[in-house]
């Protein structure tokens, strides 16, 4: 049977990276048209935030519940709700008027990519040998990653000649091609048993992850990461996921099983795919404010300065799969984040008369250091898994990198909105002050990531190959 799922596995996984794609692509699509958001809702920024935030805070509150399903359903049903849930969500998103209702489509659509995500990850560990996977989750980072990089750049060519609305036009026909296409290759995988869904296990889960990321992205609006409510999401969040943790390893079939954090470059992978979200997708959401806010580019241009390091990572992504599968991640992980820490660290000098040509320069190497991180440190740390245990490492892993993405951008914008407002209180409300106040504050940002940069690193350097080990 596997063998004949490996010969079919070209037309099986092409379904689900058309679909994936989208659905990445959505997390920073609307990036670019915050300012264009901003006005049209006579909004904020920390508001507007909410768009991004809200879509990977629904990630991680569904992609556990992920580990039951894959179990329960068979890989063609998981497949079909998930395509359903991104199509209303896009149609929604799409027509809204408001944006209570274009919140409501962005979650909707959210639920869709958290059921998608784990199910192709899964689907690749069952179909390809440990020795072909390299290549495989190649083709899947360049998706992960190409696909939130581009998302701003389309973006912007879309809202420089039409509205915002039409950003969610453009990826309805690829959504239903997807779900046509995945109607006639995708097949099951992985054998359906009976699995009970633990409610207890399911609202521990959803307050400790959505209290957490509650937490760090309400602190953009308040200003300050110090206020009652911020800590108290936080602290609320954190005590559910012990909770959570402690009931799992009581129950006879856990919701997650939390042994796959025994495993170690396991775990030193998913730490490391974490602190990569953070940097992705904080970066993802201060460029585009910059080149417009600071720079004066228009979103088009905008867009485009941010389309070379999404285009050249599609290269870089496959060629970093062949990579692995002949030399493992020993080299290629802390080489990939040595990368991005010079990228980082250059950017974070940033400010009113930068070249855009030093932004787009720097921004290609930071993600051709991602790319060469991500891939090898994620497939290295499933690699080391147990068969059963696939369908919660690939729960896990993914649930993590979203709430990590969500922290990240949630991050970036608090830090550089209590950096601007700082800087006005100190220097007064002017319009130079603001410009000023605005640059400090994504200078403090992009410091952030580099800060976490440099911690990935080090972590890198302990990194083992499982298939020698083994």
């Amino acid at each position: 049977m596997k063998n004949d799922l490996y010969e079919q596995r070209i037309k099986i996984i092409s379904a689900f990276l058309i679909a994936t794609f989208i659905g990445l692509f959505n997390e920073t699509a609307l990036n670019m048209a915050f300012v264009q958001l901003i006005a049209d809702f006579n909004s904020d920024a920390p508001t507007i935030q909410w768009l991004t935030t809200g879509y990977l805070l629904t990630l991680g509150v569904l992609v556990p519940i992920s580990a039951i399903l894959m179990q329960r359903f068979t890989t063609r049903q998981l497949f079909v709700v998930s395509l359903v849930f991104s199509i209303v969500g896009t149609i929604i998103a799409a027509i809204s008027p408001t944006f209570i209702i274009l919140l409501l489509g962005r979650i909707i659509q959210a639920a869709g990519t958290a059921i998608i995500l784990p199910v192709m990850m899964q689907v690749v560990l069952l179909v390809y040998p440990i020795n072909k996977r390299g290549a495989a989750m190649g083709k899947i980072g360049l998706v992960i990653i190409f696909a939130p990089a581009i998302g701003p750049t389309i973006a912007g060519l879309v809202i420089d000649q039409l509205s915002w609305h039409f950003i969610f036009w453009l990826s309805l026909p690829f959504l239903v091609f997807s779900l046509l296409f995945g109607l006639r290759f995708v097949q099951n995988v992985g054998e359906v048993k009976i699995v009970k869904f633990d409610i207890l296990s399911i609202i521990l889960s959803s307050i400790g992850f959505g209290g957490i990321v509650y937490g760090f992205s309400i602190s953009g609006k308040l200003g300050t990461f110090m206020s009652t409510e911020v800590l108290v999401s936080i602290g609320i969040g954190l005590l559910s996921l012990v909770l959570f943790g402690f009931r799992q390893t009581q129950m006879e079939q856990p919701m997650l099983n939390l042994r796959v954090f025994t495993f170690r470059m396991f775990s030193m992978g998913v730490t490391i795919i974490m602190i990569c979200m953070m940097m992705i997708l904080s970066t993802m959401v201060l460029l585009p404010i910059y080149l417009q806010n600071i720079l004066l580019l228009t979103p088009v241009i905008a867009g485009v300065a941010l389309l070379p390091g999404g285009v050249i990572n599609a290269f870089v992504s496959v060629l970093a799969g062949n990579m692995f599968d002949r030399f493992g991640p020993r080299f290629m992980v802390p080489g990939g984040l040595l990368m991005s820490i010079v990228a980082l660290f250059a950017l974070r000098t940033i400010d009113g008369t930068t070249s855009i040509y030093f932004i787009i320069a720097f921004h290609i190497i930071m993600f051709i250091g991602i790319t060469l991180t991500m891939m090898p440190a994620q497939t290295n740390g499933l690699n080391q898994l147990p068969r059963q245990l696939y369908p919660d490492g690939t729960a896990i892993m993914n649930t993590l990198q979203q709430v990590a993405g969500a922290i990240g951008t949630a991050v970036a914008i608090t830090i550089m909105s209590i950096s601007t407002a700082n800087y006005v209180n100190v220097n007064g409300n002017t319009v130079a002050a603001q410009l000023e106040g605005s640059i400090q504050g994504v200078q403090n940002s992009i410091t952030f990531g580099l800060i976490i940069a440099i911690i990935g690193f080090l972590l890198s350097l302990l990194l083992t190959n499982v298939r020698q080990g083994k």
